[in-house]
């Protein structure tokens, strides 16, 4: 696809963000409820409160007070100013506890000032606080929407465990108490289906979209590595096996790699790095932005054992970066249509392989990062999405 026809693409994915017209939809007054300012669950709710501010509609969000750091501080200052309901810092405590009393308290007394038409809980906590709120005032004549997305987390509980019959159980009462469910996959969706139930709340499916400066090209500094990764370092990314496929990657020259990311498992994989010789041919800089770190490397890998619907991916797609994805949660769902291949996860010689294959056939590997450029642009733009979240809003206030 050439350069004029891409941009007419991207113009026409991102067309439907301008403000409502005269006699459009009403203005929406909508409170966003998470808890970790982290990750793609952040980006989501921003990106997701800022369309939503633009389309003319109230906005706040209500956020974690003890989870943070200057980064998280800036992009909170950098849309404050678009949420003309505010954003409201309450303290929640990362696992089930007392504490949940009292955050859950601070979340209804918020909705209640603002006197908000929607509740949109994302991920456990940030559900669970949404949906306990949103049942509390449904003793006014106003009755608020509320709605769930889980972003990934709570759907990788497995059976059989305490702890997972225990959520799995709060869970179950929570979508009674939902007017409808986002997952933003379809994936997430029937994972959630198979753990939780089906039920009878209304579904929908809504992928995660990014911007149209996501697509502005990012190419690689002169001194890039061969190979990047971008994520939480924790065993569920699977940089482990990352790793160990470098170090039995054949060259004739030395293969390079970048670890971009913090996490609990740091240490281990620093490591295991020095184990497997790679001293000198993997650095660990700590985290940054995807798109800063995307200059480091030439081609991303993503090699997870287990995901629901990773921004990552989608904001290499859209920087035209080569990427080695892992064919778990929803990734298979981006790259449907182009010939971008997955691999399968925890699979060492498989992954060694497609690193090869990288080096080796660096134009094929741009042919199919295009492909994925385009498919990115045409279904996953935050514009779409966001078109899509605000009619299921509109449909669950009709009933």
């Amino acid at each position: 696809m050439s350069v004029s026809a891409f941009s007419k693409l991207l113009v026409s994915s991102s067309a439907h963000g301008a403000a409502p017209a005269a006699g459009a939809r009403r203005s929406l007054r909508v409170l966003l409820c998470m808890r970790a300012p982290v990750g793609g669950l952040f980006r989501h709710v921003l990106d997701l409160a800022g369309e939503l501010s633009v389309r003319g509609h109230a906005v706040g969000i209500v956020v974690d007070s003890s989870t943070a750091d200057p980064l998280t501080a800036a992009r909170l200052a950098a849309i404050a100013p678009s949420l003309t309901l505010g954003i409201h810092p309450v303290a929640m405590d990362r696992m089930p506890g007392v504490g949940d009393f009292a955050a859950s308290r601070a979340v209804l007394a918020v909705a209640k000032k603002l006197d908000v038409d929607v509740l949109h809980g994302h991920g456990a906590k940030g559900g669970a606080y949404a949906r306990l709120a949103g049942a509390l005032l449904r003793d006014k004549d106003k009755r608020p929407a509320v709605f769930y997305t889980p972003h990934g987390g709570s759907l990788h509980y497995k059976r059989g465990s305490l702890e997972s019959h225990i959520f799995l159980s709060i869970e179950k009462i929570f979508s009674l108490m939902s007017s409808g469910l986002i997952f933003e996959s379809d994936y997430a969706r029937r994972a959630y289906e198979g753990l939780v139930g089906a039920g009878s709340v209304p579904v929908c499916v809504i992928p995660n979209g990014v911007k149209s400066e996501d697509f502005e090209p990012c190419l690689p500094a002169p001194d890039a590595a061969d190979f990047l990764f971008v994520g939480e370092l924790r065993e569920i990314k699977g940089v482990d096996v990352l790793l160990k496929a470098l170090a039995i990657l054949n060259q004739p020259r030395r293969v390079t790699a970048v670890i971009v990311g913090a996490g609990p498992e740091a240490a281990v994989l620093k490591s295991l790095a020095s184990e497997l010789g790679l001293d000198g041919r993997v650095v660990f800089p700590g985290a940054m932005p995807a798109r800063k770190a995307f200059r480091l490397g030439r081609c991303l890998v993503v090699p997870s054992r287990a995901e629901s619907f990773p921004y990552v991916v989608l904001e290499a797609g859209a920087a035209g970066l080569p990427v080695i994805a892992t064919n778990v949660g929803g990734i298979p769902e981006m790259v449907v249509g182009t010939a971008c291949k997955l691999i399968e996860p925890a699979n060492v010689r498989q992954l060694s392989e497609a690193m090869s294959e990288a080096l080796d056939a660096p134009e094929r590997a741009h042919s199919r990062a295009g492909e994925l450029r385009e498919m990115v642009a045409r279904k996953f733009t935050v514009a779409t999405m966001t078109d899509a979240v605000i009619d299921f809003y509109f449909a669950a206030l009709a009933v």
